[in-house]
């Protein structure tokens, strides 16, 4: 792992995976996130990693919803802006990567497999239900995995690629790891990697810190010098794994999309809330926080405009 001299914060505002009843701080609508991710980038956040949503909250893929959101965060910041191609599990191919081809973002996110990517298990927290959407929503993660297959991970690195996006790789496992290796081994996958370790996914590797230290064994030995490493985990664990990557001289994520909560039993406010948090912990570990400037150079990303 290429050690960070600054750490990067990335913010995921709003997610795909949970759901209005679970909180009412949740960014739904285009302003909402807009707003949410302008005061992330405030707080220290260079990068924000956007999902869109309808007003109800219902998650979804409309390229002029995305764009409403990123073309307030270009106007008021020079923040990295991250756009999803993981989207929803419900959603196709095609609708994932809509935003992402029209936009063409300096950053794309990329799960690098198919999974079952589970969270039926917010059906069993939620008592009052505020959209008759969300119920259904959440179980059908219980029967239907998460598709990324190897040939539509390479259709999305040729054609997002060709339009100067580079990647943010999401691996929930250490096969994962793999996966990715093969794709560098193609020259489709590019150094200076970005490897976002995820943790604590039903399906995925769990948010244990044995398998975070694990992970970045693998990595070392797959691609020695040759990329950034950055971790979270869902839920509760969010701020410990945090910490621990940036310890190990790796980079955060923090947001809504990954945890509702700021602390035991205590739900976020914002998403720049967990920002503060974060950030008062890193400097702490006597690390200072990278701009988006910053970030760019680590990462070798063109700058906002394609």
């Amino acid at each position: 792992m290429r050690t960070a001299e600054k750490v990067i914060i990335t913010t995921a505002i709003t997610g795909s995976v949970n759901i209005p009843s679970q909180s009412p701080y949740l960014p739904l609508s285009a302003d909402e996130v807009a707003d949410a991710a302008l005061e992330a980038i405030e707080a220290g956040s260079a990068v924000v990693h956007l999902h869109a949503r309808e007003p109800d909250g219902r998650p979804t893929a409309d390229p002029a919803v995305f764009e409403k959101i990123v073309g307030r965060i270009t106007a008021q910041t020079d923040a990295v802006v991250n756009i999803t191609t993981g989207g929803a599990s419900s959603m196709t191919m095609d609708e994932r990567l809509a935003a992402a081809r029209q936009l063409k973002p300096e950053l794309a996110s990329m799960n690098m497999g198919s999974m079952n990517f589970v969270y039926s298990g917010i059906a069993d927290k939620v008592t009052e239900w505020q959209h008759d959407w969300e119920k259904p929503y959440v179980r059908n993660t219980y029967s239907h995995p998460f598709v990324n297959t190897f040939d539509r991970i390479e259709d999305t690195l040729r054609t997002l690629g060709a339009a100067g996006t580079r990647f943010e790789y999401e691996c929930y496992d250490i096969g994962h790891l793999y996966s990715l290796a093969y794709f560098v081994e193609l020259g489709l996958a590019k150094p200076p990697l970005l490897i976002q370790g995820v943790f604590g996914v039903l399906g995925g590797i769990g948010a244990d810190h044995a398998n975070l230290e694990h992970m970045v064994r693998i990595a070392d030995k797959l691609f020695g010098d040759d990329y950034q490493f950055s971790a979270f985990a869902a839920g509760r664990d969010q701020l410990a794994f945090g910490t621990h990557s940036a310890w190990l001289g790796g980079h955060v994520r923090v947001g809504l999309e990954d945890s509702l909560w700021i602390g035991k039993g205590k739900l976020a406010k914002s998403n720049a809330e967990q920002v503060r948090k974060i950030r008062a912990v890193v400097e702490d570990l006597g690390k200072p926080i990278a701009t988006p400037a910053d970030a760019r150079a680590m990462l070798a990303l063109r700058g906002g405009a394609a």
